[in-house]
């Protein structure tokens, strides 16, 4: 069956546009609460989001659909994606709700779904929900119609779960931190969770007003927050995304270190630990060939999957791995949660820091990167990689970096953008191969 609705992550779109409308989102909670409703017992779904201004419309409509077919809501306002998927399963529900579109602008939203295990959900649940959006919903009685109520403690349930990743003996006292938390979900819970292990916080992006998420702040816009560290003289800058499952980190000189270098750094202290599991690391296609190389050095493993976080976690759970993520910051860390977590993946850098005593430009650059490019083109209409001239560029830029490099060629699956990268010992070669790619598509599109 063709997807209509879900993509690589929930749904998503340009809200009071296409699918991602309140009628939609009304039809998303009745399709998914009649999914669910399964027992005899109380059903509940657990309703969080960020800060956008389209969340309230969303979630007031998605209220409506749950409850209209018999289950019960509970909303706890903006909450971070792992939040929501913690709550979840302490709580008891059926089913989580985040309603995000994570690190795109705020004109966008998403509605992602997590089961009662606090998994995002299934492929085959997704495709039993898109079916359940077409036809007609089984209303309940109106005895069995549903309740809604607010919780006004998930913050503080959230903070108390988040810093039991860091060992009781670990205090930042002393730690000059900038954290950013992109005008976001996090903007109250992050600064706070580090705060209360010591560190001497510094908050930016932490006055969202519904349209400045994401905005010239976060995970995928680093100036602000790199330009306060030095500015600070602070030991370490921290950035999140607008739903906080990403993190990116700035050293004390204000340069940046990706996903690829955090894993890097987590994973080996979790091999002296002797707590790493599987023999190594699951990252994606786009993840640094540097990492792959400085794992094996340790005896490790780097496993690749499409990108997408719940592909890396799918990986995880069937090959028994506990660590994995994303180049772009996704930190998936299976011993602390069932979702990327920026904060806690932020906690275990920051505990590292402290053990090791070094400064954050010493400790956090773990390998020498490959180098590498990615550049994206915009499109309009069909995939330009349907095109012939487009599969003849890629096929020459293939036998170039023949045994010399990597290629990796997809479409976004949230925006209408095609992605081109390459990476290879030879820098020229690398930017030379990308840009032919480039041109094709565009000429195509």
């Amino acid at each position: 069956m063709a997807r209509k609705f879900f993509g690589t992550d929930g749904i998503r779109g340009r809200t009071n546009a296409g699918v991602m409308t309140a009628a939609t989102a009304m039809k998303v909670g009745q399709a998914a609460g009649c999914h669910f409703l399964r027992g005899d017992h109380r059903h509940r779904v657990v309703i969080g989001k960020d800060t956008r201004l389209s969340g309230y419309m969303m979630e007031s409509a998605l209220v409506a659909g749950f409850t209209s077919v018999g289950m019960d809501v509970i909303m706890t306002g903006p909450l971070p994606t792992p939040a929501i998927a913690l709550l979840t399963r302490e709580m008891r529900a059926d089913l989580g709700v985040m309603i995000s579109a994570s690190h795109n602008p705020y004109e966008d939203n998403g509605i992602k779904l997590f089961g009662p295990d606090g998994f995002k959900l299934s492929d085959a649940d997704e495709l039993e929900i898109e079916a359940l959006l077409e036809a007609e919903p089984q209303l309940a009685s109106s005895e069995y119609i549903g309740r809604a109520r607010r919780i006004e403690d998930a913050r503080g349930r959230y903070i108390h779960a988040v810093k039991q990743s860091v060992a009781s003996d670990i205090r930042f006292d002393g730690l000059k931190i900038v954290v950013d938390c992109a005008n976001g979900a996090a903007y109250q819970v992050a600064p706070s969770a580090i705060w209360e292990l010591g560190a001497e916080v510094v908050a930016i992006g932490v006055s969202p007003d519904g349209t400045n998420i994401n905005r010239d702040v976060g995970s995928t816009s680093l100036s602000a927050l790199q330009a306060k560290v030095v500015e600070e003289s602070a030991d370490i800058g921290i950035a999140l995304d607008g739903d906080a499952d990403r993190l990116i980190v700035v050293d004390e000189k204000g340069r940046a270190v990706d996903g690829d270098q955090l894993m890097a750094l987590i994973a080996l202290r979790m091999l002296d630990k002797g707590s790493l599991r599987g023999g190594g690391v699951v990252a994606t296609v786009m993840s640094n060939l540097g990492l792959e190389r400085h794992l094996q050095a340790h005896g490790l493993t780097l496993e690749r999957t499409k990108v997408g976080d719940r592909y890396v976690l799918e990986h995880m759970r069937a090959r028994g791995f506990n660590v994995g993520g994303e180049q772009s910051g996704h930190m998936i860390l299976l011993d602390y949660g069932t979702t990327g977590d920026g904060t806690v993946a932020a906690l275990r850098v920051l505990a590292s820091l402290v053990r090791s005593g070094k400064r954050a430009s010493e400790l956090l650059r773990q390998f020498e990167p490959v180098p590498q490019l990615l550049k994206n083109v915009r499109y309009d209409g069909r995939s330009p990689l349907e095109n012939t001239a487009v599969k003849a560029a890629i096929a020459d830029a293939e036998a170039e970096l023949a045994g010399r490099g990597r290629l990796v060629i997809r479409p976004s699956g949230t925006e209408p953008l095609i992605r081109v990268m390459a990476e290879g010992d030879d820098a020229g070669q690398v930017e030379r191969v990308v840009e032919g790619i480039c041109a094709a598509v565009r000429a195509a599109a």
